[in-house]
């Protein structure tokens, strides 16, 4: 099925490109599309096509990116409001990428908005989680702004590189990804606890210097 999609795709020319595109970046986690067509997909689309000479490659850049935030956005508000109902219904009722979803979240907080953006069921379930688990949304924003931004410039840029070979590179583009994310993981664990040991140091030579 997908690779029909990106068949079809690729075929438009215009606004249509446009509007298609965006419309698949936006639905990804807006409305679930995610489970069945990954969003970075239609970001490939949209920068091959831009190499193909059938869109603008900057005006490809702003929908996609604009979209991204902007669906990522509409999950964060339909968790928030029917987060618990979707829960107990299929696709998510007992799925363990829910599971993951939610603990790294819980781990995470703002940042997992970012790290998420990376991976694709992820993408589609980390703003809706976020919503339902009561994350402020100026700090969703700020981490889905960022990241729809890298994001989107990323794959857009990827696909337009790859030209007629993007297809290709949507089969291999989510392991690099994934790779990407475990390093950023990685990065963000060593920095927090680097903090985390700085701050206990402090404070334990604060009280050292109360008591003497």
């Amino acid at each position: 099925m997908l690779a029909s999609v990106t068949t079809w795709l690729q075929h438009f020319h215009g606004p249509s490109a446009y509007l298609l595109c965006g419309a698949l970046v936006f639905a990804e986690a807006g409305i679930l599309l995610g489970f069945v067509i990954p969003g970075e997909t239609a970001a490939l689309v949209g920068g091959a096509l831009a190499s193909f000479g059938h869109v603008n490659l900057v005006v490809m850049l702003v929908v996609i990116i604009g979209c991204a935030i902007a669906g990522d956005s509409t999950g964060y508000e339909v968790g928030k409001w029917l987060g618990p109902w979707l829960l107990q219904r299929r696709p998510l009722k007992g799925s363990a990428r829910v599971r993951k979803a939610e603990e790294l979240i819980r781990r995470y907080g703002g940042p997992a908005v970012l790290l998420g953006r990376w991976v694709a069921l992820a993408r589609a379930l980390v703003p809706g989680i976020s919503g339902m688990s009561g994350m402020a949304y100026r700090t969703f924003l700020t981490f889905n702004a960022i990241g729809g931004i890298l994001w989107g410039t990323t794959f857009v840029m990827i696909g337009y590189a790859a030209g007629a070979s993007y297809q290709q590179v949507a089969r291999t583009v989510g392991i690099y990804a994934l790779i990407g994310v475990g390093a950023l993981i990685v990065v963000f664990v060593v920095v927090r606890k680097v903090h985390e040991h700085r701050r206990l140091r402090a404070s334990g030579a604060v009280e050292h210097d109360t008591a003497g």
